[in-house]
C-alpha cells in the first residue's frame, strides 16, 4: 500500500502545479490566452470566446476533477 500512496502523492503534486499554470492561463478582465497567440485581433474578438480559450476551460476541468480525486484518495488511504 506504500507503493499506491507514493503514486498518488507524485500524480497529485504534478496535477496541483498543472492546475495552477492553466489557472494563470486564463483571461482576467481583458486579454488571455487569446491574446497571447494574436486571436485577440479580428472578428474572433468580438464573437465570445475562442477555441483555444474552450479547450483551456475544458482542460482546466479536467484537472480540477483529477485534483479533486487525488485529494479524497489520499484521505483515505492516509487517513486509515
Amino acid at each position: 500500500m506504500d507503493i499506491l500512496t507514493t503514486i498518488i502523492v507524485v500524480v497529485h503534486v504534478a496535477v496541483s502545479l498543472a492546475l495552477v499554470v492553466l489557472i494563470l492561463l486564463h483571461a482576467g478582465r481583458g486579454g488571455g490566452m487569446s491574446d497571447l497567440f494574436g486571436g485577440g485581433m479580428g472578428p474572433a474578438a468580438m464573437s465570445g470566446s475562442t477555441i483555444v480559450e474552450r479547450n483551456l476551460d475544458r482542460l482546466t476541468v479536467v484537472t480540477a476533477v483529477t485534483f479533486a480525486v487525488t485529494t479524497m484518495l489520499l484521505s483515505w488511504l492516509l487517513g486509515s
